[in-house]
């Protein structure tokens, strides 16, 4: 094609199809008619803090993480081999079931308005009523406003509103609680492992969710709570931070009740029952022990002062549990041993729970050397005096160590970190408190011995408790669940 010819041609041609094709543009602008202004989504969370949420959120999956892998690990290297999946399943399930539980009812028991006395909570948040966003029509509706450190009332009309708890949406406290309810139960299992039925498992932790951890969640955390520190009007108040007794008390106790209406294992104390494989137990000890940040830290419900304090507290207690339950082994048994050190690091994590926004870090050192020392007893002597069989150590390490923990904070309790006006403990004169605490763990554990029984004697004559010899040699993994979790072929 010559030069000229596109210079002569093309080009014109070319240029006239573009002017024709603006000029078409131009006017079919003019031409038609003016758009609506597209609507921006309203959404109203009044005194949301990003920061705070997105804080929360991290706790909550680090909380997760502690039942799977972490508990699935460390209980299932403590185990014989042949039933590594039956407390991986028991793991899994509960993290599907106790959450839907949580969702429905359990949240609304634990956290809901006093009902039956301030026994538990009533029913604002049942199926996640006023806890999940809502849209707002035109008819309008008053919502909840902080202005000032003041809460008002506002009408809004075409809003989706989020409820608040503080500075984070409701729905994430919800999840961030549910998280505690799922892997309670989880730790109950280490105390009948190996000879519990799935099926009375699955109906002993659903009952017991309700029935018992929720109103003493109710009792130690709800506005209301006749334990709550932070309720003015509460009976008892007694500093429970992060769970010692809604958590590790009440599953501790609840573990021995299940491990001594069982009975033993068959062979126990006739044969060995060495755990299969400690490498598991140690990866497990570990993701325990990252994710205790979470279960601690983030109970101050925002990232601040206390959650910071709690963080360190936190890990500080567990390194002093790890050293206390390695001299005790070394001075015993002549070695200190990885199973020693992982027990000892748990132990002195269960300690400072409802310490770590209470009290000092250096404190946490001495809960943690304490909880190493005194759980490193009850796991060893006690056990031996009294021949039952906690098959995981549940109560020697969740049940004592809680208790310890409760009554220590008593103990340590300072204002200079809780910030409590009357938040002093014994140390700083104030043995009202050290009894306070005393009450808040007679109670749980009178709650947890009383509703354990009468549930596990409920599911024992119903669907029966306790799989049958043949299973129990057989192994839960392939009797329950069929299947095994090692095949070398």
């Amino acid at each position: 094609m010559s030069p000229t010819f596109l210079r002569r041609v093309v080009f014109p041609l070319v240029m006239g199809m573009a002017c024709l094709a603006m000029g078409a543009a131009a006017w079919a602008e003019e031409s038609a008619p003016p758009s609506e202004e597209v609507a921006k989504p309203a959404i109203v969370a009044n005194g949301l803090r990003p920061a705070d949420t997105a804080w929360m959120l991290v706790c909550s999956a680090l909380v997760l993480m502690m039942t799977a892998p972490g508990l699935a690990l460390f209980y299932g290297g403590l185990v014989r081999k042949k039933n590594i999946l039956g407390v991986m399943m028991q793991c899994i399930f509960l993290m599907g079931m106790m959450s839907v539980v949580w969702a429905l009812w359990g949240y609304s028991l634990a956290f809901g308005t006093d009902v039956a006395g301030g026994f538990v909570g009533g029913g604002d948040y049942v199926l996640l009523r006023q806890v999940i966003p809502e849209w707002i029509g035109p008819e309008g509706k008053e919502i909840p406003k902080p202005v000032d450190g003041k809460t008002v009332m506002e009408t809004v009309k075409n809003v989706a509103y989020v409820p608040m708890e503080g500075p984070i949406p409701r729905s994430v406290h919800m999840v961030f609680q549910m998280m505690f309810f799922i892997i309670t139960p989880g730790l109950i299992c280490g105390a009948f492992a190996e000879r519990m039925k799935f099926s009375a498992m699955v109906l002993f932790s659903l009952l017991w969710g309700t029935l018992i951890y929720c109103p003493v969640a109710h009792w130690v955390w709800s506005a209301k709570g006749i334990f709550n520190s932070l309720n003015a009007e509460a009976r008892f108040p007694a500093f429970d931070f992060a769970g010692g007794t809604v958590v590790h008390i009440s599953s501790g106790i609840s573990a021995l009740i299940c491990c001594l209406l069982l009975g033993k294992r068959l062979g126990f104390n006739q044969e060995p029952m060495p755990p299969h494989n400690l490498t598991y137990t140690f990866i497990g000890a570990g993701l325990l022990w990252v994710g205790w940040f979470g279960f601690n830290a983030g109970s101050a419900l925002v990232a601040d002062a206390l959650a910071a304090n709690a963080f360190v507290a936190t890990h500080l207690a567990a390194a002093g549990g790890t050293i206390a339950w390695s001299i005790a082994e070394w001075v015993t048994r002549k070695k200190p041993s990885i199973l020693g050190a992982c027990s000892g690091a748990v132990a002195g994590l269960v300690c400072i729970t409802p310490a770590s926004g209470i009290v000092t870090p250096l404190a946490g050192i001495v809960l943690g050397f304490t909880a190493g020392f005194v759980c490193f007893f009850a796991c060893t002597t006690l056990k031996s005096k009294f021949k039952y069989d906690d098959s995981l150590d549940a109560f020697g390490v969740h049940g004592v160590g809680g208790t310890l923990g409760a009554i220590l904070t008593g103990v340590f309790a300072t204002r200079a970190i809780n910030g409590h006006p009357k938040g002093q403990g014994l140390l700083e004169g104030n043995a009202t408190q050290l009894m306070n605490q005393i009450i808040a763990v007679a109670a749980t554990a009178a709650l947890a011995v009383v509703g354990t029984v009468i549930l596990l004697k409920i599911i024992d004559a119903t669907i029966g408790l306790r799989v049958t010899q043949d299973d129990e040699i057989i192994g839960l993994d392939v009797s329950q669940h069929g299947e095994e979790g090692y095949i070398f072929h």
